[in-house]
């Protein structure tokens, strides 16, 4: 895996501002670059009052993903360059949807639970940033790597469901904010972005890896989906799983719960002894799988799950959009009818 040639691993010991501007401009900032944009993304991350009032309207049994749909919809309405597609004009959009979308999830969730709006800390990285507004106090220095080089490595993944919907949206000459609300309204879907949702659900019912395999065992002989393994690209071990496994590992050792680790860790062995080992059938864990169990450890909320790979992916769709928008012919995909019986 590779943004713009360059390794995921090594990009992973990176910072998210870093990985946007490399995706956006298609090359790694210098320090003076870099420092210009860091700057311009942390004094947009503060959204107004009318956001906060639309969040605060939302209907909070719905998931984070449903809020931040809307309220991008709605922030488009307070855009100042709202008329102005210049290519100019839509850079200061895509820094002012890059910086916002951890802003208005941590408020959805605060509000959500009854607690006071947190504002956003200029002095600390996109993740840090994040965890902070989230919980109100600073991360660890552990957890803050750990949240970066997860929005690090989910920032972008080719075509697929979510940005070749945007990717759509841009082919009709839509405005930028229309495009992402398509990326965000595609993620939602629980075979997409959904999964690390459910992943989360059924890691929080296993108690020990005794359970783990009971719990396997049914699935396959109910011949039930396991989440979290099994991609329609890697035929493999997926390399942001393999990231992602040993940031769990980590912070699973300095961690008062190790369970889930061992939780997963069984369950891995298991799939792979039941499909690959047995029955010769390629099955491997993919990035929904350990990501789920980096934020079990990072005490982050099953109802998050989706809406933290949206703070990341933001960065990947704008970058396809832009390069959709630089070179465009309109996406009209043919199809077979459905046919009549």
């Amino acid at each position: 895996l590779e943004y713009r040639g360059h390794d995921i691993r090594e990009l992973a010991d990176l910072d998210y501002e870093t990985v946007s501007y490399l995706l956006l401009f298609g090359n790694l900032p210098s320090v003076d670059e870099l420092a210009e944009w860091s700057s311009r993304l942390r004094a947009e991350r503060t959204i107004d009052e009318n956001i906060l009032e639309i969040i605060r309207t939302c209907n909070f049994n719905i998931e984070a993903m449903d809020a931040l749909r809307t309220a991008i919809s709605f922030e488009s309405h307070c855009d100042v360059d709202l008329k102005d597609s210049s290519s100019e004009a839509n850079i200061r959009k895509a820094i002012r949807l890059i910086a916002k979308f951890p802003t208005i999830i941590a408020t959805f969730w605060r509000i959500n639970n009854g607690q006071g709006v947190v504002q956003p800390d200029p002095e600390l990285s996109h993740g840090a940033n994040f965890l902070y507004m989230l919980r109100g106090e600073r991360p660890t220095d552990l957890e803050a790597r750990t949240i970066e080089t997860d929005f690090i490595i989910s920032a972008e993944h080719e075509l697929n469901a979510s940005t070749f919907s945007a990717r759509v949206t841009a082919s009709t000459l839509s405005d930028l904010h229309s495009t992402i609300i398509s990326g965000i309204s595609t993620l939602i879907g629980p075979l997409h972005g959904g999964a690390r949702m459910e992943v989360m659900q059924y890691l929080e019912q296993i108690p020990t890896p005794e359970a783990a395999e009971e719990f396997i065992r049914d699935q396959i002989a109910n011949k039930k989906r396991i989440m979290g393994f099994g991609h329609r690209v890697y035929k493999t071990y997926d390399p942001r799983a393999r990231i992602y496994k040993d940031l769990a590992r980590q912070i699973a050792a300095e961690h008062p719960e190790e369970r889930w680790f061992s939780v997963a860790e069984t369950i891995e062995n298991i799939v792979h002894r039941e499909f690959v080992e047995k029955k010769g059938k390629p099955i491997y864990p993919n990035v929904d799988y350990w990501s789920a169990v980096v934020y079990e450890y990072l005490g982050l909320s099953p109802r998050l799950a989706t809406s933290l790979f949206a703070i990341a992916r933001v960065s990947g769709w704008i970058a396809h959009v832009f390069e959709q928008y630089a070179d465009n012919r309109l996406i009209r995909p043919r199809a077979t009818s459905i046919r009549q019986s």
